[in-house]
């Protein structure tokens, strides 16, 4: 049988990877570009480079590394898509909750995935997003749209400003002592908007407290 046209093969899927840690940009890229149907037509280590590979490349999909040297990968989520209207964004992250999923969708990203996975679930996301479907642990996504429909609120959304302040006061490492005196209040009262923040976060300690606030980006 004779071979197909080369203008009649499907074209492959073209990946922009953003990622700033070498070792795992080249094993995602690697894994990438030797799938079937798939290219990474350029590979970025910040915000600023993927904008300009976007820009360039039109890809169909750009794996994004959350966190990167100059922002907040999730943030740059809208500007890439005004880079290239009908490429869609997968996010790479270390730790996934329902707050960042939420971020995700809000930002009109198509996905969130582990860095965790193994490269052939990182290939069949990639693979899904391009085909217009959206990629997310049941779970995240069930929380987040929770959260986008007003069913269950976000984590920290009761905290008064003064709990918050408090808050990020207990992630500098102070005492009781120290967040009253910061506050200048007494230590009782100061005493008081430590307990309410624990309670509010559902934390046993303060320092349980700082890291559910770490993980849910209320330190941000």
């Amino acid at each position: 049988m004779p071979s197909q046209p080369t203008s009649l093969l499907p074209r492959p899927i073209r990946v922009v990877l953003v990622e700033d840690h070498d070792m795992v940009a080249e094993a995602i890229g690697m894994a990438l570009d030797r799938a079937s149907g798939m290219e990474v037509v350029a590979r970025s280590r910040s915000i600023a480079s993927a904008l300009a590979a976007t820009r360039r490349c039109r890809p169909d999909v750009v794996v994004l590394d959350r966190r990167l040297p100059d922002g907040d990968g999730v943030s740059a989520i809208g500007r890439l898509r005004e880079e290239a209207e009908h490429t869609r964004v997968l996010v790479l992250t270390g730790e996934a909750t329902a707050s960042v999923a939420t971020r995700v969708i809000e930002a009109g990203g198509a996905g969130l995935v582990l860095k965790s996975s193994r490269l052939d679930e990182l290939e069949a996301a990639v693979r899904q997003v391009a085909a217009g479907e959206v990629v997310f642990a049941p779970g995240l996504l069930g929380g987040a749209l929770d959260r986008l429909t007003g069913r269950a609120p976000a984590v920290g959304a009761t905290l008064t400003p003064r709990e918050r302040e408090t808050l990020l006061l207990l992630a500098e490492g102070l005492s009781t002592g120290e967040v009253g005196e910061r506050l200048g209040v007494a230590h009782n009262t100061a005493r008081n908007h430590v307990q309410r923040v624990l309670e509010k976060l559902g934390a046993r300690s303060k320092l349980e407290a700082v890291a559910i606030a770490r993980r849910e980006e209320l330190l941000d």
